[in-house]
């Protein structure tokens, strides 16, 4: 019997999270025992979950600290764990990235430096450089995801005010050697914007990252910019040479998630196209296209036919301008909706994968063919609640929020569109 709508996108989403559980995808990636120490370090949304993954599958000494958001950590015996705020960082995380840091440093040559790495680990491994306070850290991180920039450019920014970002991390260890497992939330999987990339040779420049902060208008604190404009918070180089021997790997990234989603939405009976694993831009402008999308797929059977289901991935923005509680994902479906009014046999689903959209403990919703007129006999109006960037609070009042908890990964934006 196939499932209703609901319940498939559900289970599409629910196989998308497990398919990026680090119990599973990081125990392939483990180096072979060093004669020194093995040296664990990380953060991120991912971190503790992968620290334990590795603990459960390392037959030799081990030690360490990674730091990940509040709720988010899981027992371990060696390998200690620090909660810390996310998406504005707190003292925890600055004095946990002060911590790792020092490890790092103490490294010798005979040791290795297995370094987790996730999703919100720019946040969460906050150690700005001299003369940044930690109020200046989180205004600028306020700042930068107020500004409508894509993650790319934002850590871009994040890396040039940062004490162990854009390879300093891996700069300090040296000469031991670093192996980074990386959990890809970001789109393309680029390794120097997940998580700013700590471990990971920077191309971008102190002048990439100034010309972002005036392209966007971000105001940042005076000590922030002067440092930026006279090039003294230059990043470490992809040539060099504390770099070199350095092993990096992908153990996770969102296109293998939505594949895992596809199997469950093929197995209901539904033709599957993936239409990108890569998607930016604002959440509304994209929630525009794909409406488009979908309802030349249901009236003219263009450029597929139904039933079948479109997904996507990548990490979309949102430009703040109302006074609601944003989420990038919900945003899309609200805009999604606006734009399928007159089409019928429409359901979707979007929500991040870690369980959280913007700063909601939330990670998203569902859109049916009957949200609007659900809203409007509650007295609700979905405009007003798009312009008030509100779609938590629309979605919510309709019973429509997707609640998963602390979900232990991190691999990005997951919609799923499904026309029946």
């Amino acid at each position: 019997m196939t499932p209703d709508p609901s319940t498939l996108l559900r289970s599409m989403f629910v196989a998308a999270i497990a398919a990026a559980q680090p119990d599973r995808c990081v125990p392939p990636f483990l180096p072979p025992r060093p004669k020194g120490r093995l040296i664990v370090l990380g953060a991120g949304k991912a971190s503790a979950a992968m620290a334990r993954a590795v603990e459960q599958n390392w037959d030799g000494p081990i030690e360490g600290l990674v730091v990940t958001r509040y709720g988010y950590a899981v027992p371990t015996e060696r390998i200690e764990i620090v909660e810390a705020a996310h998406p504005v960082p707190d003292a925890a995380g600055l004095e946990a990235a002060r911590r790792i840091r020092d490890i790092a440093a103490s490294a010798g040559p005979d040791d290795t430096v297995l370094c987790l790495i996730s999703g919100g680990g720019s946040s969460l491994l906050a150690l700005p450089l001299d003369g940044i306070s930690l109020d200046d850290k989180q205004a600028i991180n306020r700042a930068l995801l107020a500004s409508g920039a894509p993650i790319s450019e934002m850590n871009c920014v994040r890396r040039h005010l940062s004490a162990v970002k854009g390879g300093r991390l891996a700069a300090l260890a040296h000469p031991a050697k670093v192996v980074t497992l990386l959990i890809s939330d970001v789109p393309g999987d680029n390794p120097i914007d997940i998580a700013s990339g700590p471990t990971i040779g920077d191309p971008t420049t102190s002048a990439d990252a100034l010309a972002i902060v005036r392209r966007y208008r971000i105001a940042l604190p005076p000590a922030a910019e002067a440092l930026l404009a006279s090039g003294g918070s230059e990043t470490v180089k992809p040539d060099d040479s504390r770099l070199s021997g350095n092993e990096t790997h992908i153990v996770a990234a969102p296109q293998a998630s939505l594949e895992a989603a596809a199997i469950v939405a093929r197995d209901a009976g539904f033709a599957v196209h993936i239409l990108s694993d890569a998607i930016e831009g604002e959440a509304r402008d994209v929630g525009a296209v794909l409406s488009g999308v979908a309802a030349q797929v249901a009236r003219r059977g263009q450029p597929f036919t139904a039933p079948c289901v479109l997904l996507s991935g990548g990490e979309t923005t949102v430009t703040l301008r109302g006074k609601g509680r944003g989420g990038r994902n919900v945003e899309f479906l609200l805009s999604l909706g606006l734009h399928l009014r007159n089409c019928q046999n429409i359901w979707a689903l979007a929500g991040d994968t870690d369980g959280v959209d913007g700063v909601e403990e939330i990670a998203g919703a569902i859109l049916t063919p009957d949200s609007l007129s659900r809203a409007w006999a509650l007295g609700m109006n979905p405009q007003a609640a798009l312009d008030n960037n509100d779609g938590h609070g629309f979605f919510g009042s309709l019973g429509d929020a997707v609640v998963t908890g602390p979900t232990l990964t991190n691999v990005n934006d997951f919609r799923a569109i499904l026309i029946a």
